[in-house]
């Protein structure tokens, strides 16, 4: 018998062992799991996109604002035109008068106030006054918030602290998902069995989940259905409750639930929910749009209200009446919210990256002093110069232009393609960019990566080269268009032509650039040395080194559009020389700033002579193959441009600007076929079109130190005056302007003086040669 005691007791104390060391095995797990929850809840919960900015609108007395673009920038903000404005983002328009509650905005410098304006708009704005009729000096709307830069899972939420959302919300929220949530510890006991219940019967794992464990469960866990997981779920929802306060913890779940989808990027959290749905912050959310929201966080597919309007109304009416029972808002108000329709925005409003082109370029830009993980992850804040005025007429610009080309010359619709972008002037800051002539397309982008040969559009680099070099030309030196054959390195042949086939024998240099003459561009590039030209190319702001041939002095280099604009940037801006930019500043996550990206600039051409390549550039305009610019523009605006077209139309250029901004369009086929159109009929009039839908500014008048005028004859360049036959009235570096004076010139020089025998003498000297 004994030893029958002895094999019990040994049985026991094994039992006992194991016993212990599944407890231990247990408890091991269990602080494992703990530690898992605390590190992640308390660390960086989530990966957060980089949201990008448009530049903000400035409001003053003067600015260059009129009345609909003022309508636009308040409807593309999500402003909602009322009777009475009454709260913030609300407007009224009355003709030319706005009344609009304004929305505060944290900027670099400071807090913009929420405030009501009073706005007279006409084609400026005439009247800028707060609520109490004082005259306000500059008022700042919030930038429009235009795309983001996602995390691989392609997630985008707004964080909002418990604080931030309206109190009926929060109660809402509680009352449909978990109306116990403050009295349990993670677990719904009822709900628990429940579900127990269902999956020991071998039925469908059930769920009966608190807003704790559907924390969990988005948070922490796969979406596999399983005995296993709901016991794991069960554990770490009861392991938050013990670490972490019920505000918390509701603060977790409100910006980690899944309330949408936007093509690829996933919508979570209520703040971004609130955007995506209605474009507005959740602050400003009426109760039938709060109910909405609560209702799609049963199912964000199932009650989508653009896909399933009948059945998301019906879940957000069931809302309201859980919130009427459960005395959260009174029964009167929850059936006014009911009679409400849903309230959302056209599903093509509700997206970010509207704009993606533009967007590429802040990518470029951004990547060269942050790290890709860093943007899809860090929560940056990045302020942008992109301005969505300009860009609508661009696009529109593009689609219309494009259209009645293709009508015209019977091309099959949506053959053509086009590129374009525009810069402000002052600041090198790119404002709008087009990669395609649809848009919002998110693909190829034609602005920034299709290298295109750019025709006569480097011409001006090379006339450029010439006026630099004072002591042998001008913009009256005669230019020899004539024809050219020559044996290049290559051992081929070059034998340039003019688009009209002729030749027009010697001619001013400022006409030879005016009607863009081949032949004339050649053989001044020749008489000057393709490395010069080349030189010159670099200082506009080139970076690419492309083979010295003289081919290229007809454009056969190729560039994409936006490395044009970076040269005649340079050109617009009177020989300063200033990177391109689309980015302000950086700021991150707790909105502290990261970088600033300051105005650069370097002057590398003197005023003097860029001054006379304006005046050659602005005869391209007035004279010569941009002239068709006017059927649009204004006579009154003098601009500066010049078309580009390359062999066999294959590519359609013009590149233009005037005091305020530069404009860069590129029109051609993505298969490289020739068009029937050229730089005058396939670019120039979406550049025009733009330039006029956002009233471009006319050329300064200002005279540069150095630069004299005077009325000259041609071709012979005497001296001349006003009046005489075949004056004109041209810009010279001073001291080299034509001292022979023509026998029209004397003669109005000596009435001018008072010395009435100055004709009897002229007339005299003729008679003796």
């Amino acid at each position: 018998m004994r030893p029958k005691r002895r094999t019990g007791s040994r049985a026991l104390r094994a039992l006992a062992v194991l016993l212990g060391a599944a407890a231990t095995l247990l408890l091991g797990l269990l602080v494992a799991v703990d530690i898992e929850l605390r590190a992640t809840f308390e660390g960086r919960k989530w990966a957060l996109p980089a949201h990008v900015y448009a530049r903000s609108l400035e409001l003053y007395l003067g600015a260059s604002v009129t009345a609909d673009a003022l309508h636009s920038e308040l409807d593309q903000l999500g402003y909602r035109a009322v009777d009475e404005p009454q709260r913030a983002g609300q407007y009224r328009r009355r003709g030319s008068q706005f009344v609009v509650n304004s929305r505060s905005f944290e900027f670099s410098d400071g807090l913009e106030p929420a405030r009501q304006l009073h706005i007279e708009a006409g084609q400026r704005i005439a009247a800028l006054r707060d609520a109490d009729g004082q005259p306000l000096n500059l008022v700042r709307l919030e930038p429009m918030r235009i795309g983001g830069i996602y995390p691989a899972h392609f997630e985008d939420r707004e964080l909002l602290r418990l604080a931030q959302l309206p109190a009926a919300l929060v109660e809402a929220i509680v009352a449909v998902e978990d109306r116990n949530f403050y009295r349990h510890y993670g677990l719904s006991v009822s709900g628990t069995l429940r579900a127990l219940k269902s999956n020991l019967a071998g039925g469908r794992i059930q769920g009966g989940s608190t807003i704790t464990q559907q924390l969990v469960k988005n948070f922490y866990l796969s979406p596999e259905r399983s005995l296993q997981r709901k016991l794991r779920e069960a554990v770490m929802a009861l392991l938050l409750e013990l670490h972490y306060s019920k505000a918390e913890i509701l603060e977790a779940y409100i910006n980690e639930i899944y309330l949408g989808q936007a093509g690829k990027r996933a919508i979570h959290g209520y703040g971004m929910a609130a955007r995506h749905y209605f474009a507005k912050p959740i602050d400003e959310l009426e109760l039938h749009e709060m109910a909405l929201l609560v209702a799609v966080g049963k199912g964000a597919s199932w009650y989508n209200p653009w896909k399933q309007p009948e059945r998301a109304r019906a879940r957000r009416d069931l809302v309201l009446q859980i919130l009427a029972r459960e005395r959260v808002v009174a029964a009167a108000a929850a059936e006014r919210a009911s009679q409400r329709e849903l309230g959302v925005v056209a599903p093509e409003n509700s997206g970010f990256n509207r704009y993606p082109a533009f967007l590429d370029l802040v990518k470029q830009q951004l990547r060269q002093d942050y790290r890709d993980s860093d943007l899809r992850a860090e929560g940056l804040r990045v302020f942008t110069s992109f301005d969505p005025t300009v860009q609508g007429e661009l696009e529109r610009a593009i689609g219309e232009r494009l259209g009645a080309v293709e009508s015209r010359y019977r091309i099959a619709a949506g053959t053509l393609q086009a590129a374009a972008s525009v810069v402000r002037i002052a600041s090198g800051e790119v404002v709008a960019v087009a990669g395609d002539r649809q848009p919002g397309y998110a693909g190829f982008n034609r602005a920034l990566d299709a290298r295109r040969q750019v025709g006569s559009t480097i011409k001006p680099a090379i006339y450029l080269t010439a006026l630099e070099e004072s002591s042998r030309y001008t913009l009256t030196s005669p230019v020899s268009d004539r024809p050219i054959s020559m044996i290049t390195d290559s051992g081929e042949r070059w034998q340039p032509q003019n688009f009209d086939k002729r030749s027009h024998g010697d001619l001013p240099l400022y006409a030879a650039l005016s009607n863009s003459y081949n032949l004339a561009a050649a053989n001044l590039g020749l008489e000057l040395g393709v490395d010069r030209v080349l030189d010159s190319l670099r200082r506009l702001g080139l970076e690419r080194e492309p083979e010295p041939n003289p081919a290229l002095l007809l454009g056969s280099l190729a560039l994409t559009p936006i490395e044009v604009a970076q040269l005649y940037q340079t050109i617009a801006a009177e020989g300063f020389y200033t990177p391109l930019r689309a980015i302000r500043e950086v700021y991150d996550a707790n909105q502290q700033p990261l970088h600033r990206y300051h105005y650069r600039v370097e002057q590398r051409y003197p005023r003097a002579v860029m001054h006379l390549l304006h005046y050659a550039l602005q005869g391209v305009m007035r004279d010569g193959t941009g002239r068709r610019a006017y059927q649009w523009l204004d006579r009154e605006v003098a601009a500066a441009g010049k078309t580009g077209t390359t062999n066999d139309n294959r590519d359609s250029w013009f590149a233009g600007f005037g005091g305020d901004f530069l404009g860069v369009v590129w029109v051609g086929r993505d298969d490289n076929g020739s068009m029937p159109v050229t730089g005058s009929s396939g670019a120039l009039p979406i550049w025009a079109q733009t330039m006029q839908g956002i009233g471009l500014q006319p050329l300064a008048s200002g005279l540069p130190d150095g630069v004299d005028y005077r009325w000259v004859e041609l071709p012979g360049q005497l001296l001349s005056a006003e009046g005489c036959p075949g004056a004109r009235y041209l810009p010279y570096l001073a001291g080299t302007a034509p001292s022979a004076v023509s026998r029209c010139g004397r003669t109005a020089a000596g009435r001018q003086s008072g010395d009435w025998l100055a004709p009897l003498r002229d007339w005299w000297r003729d008679q003796r040669r």
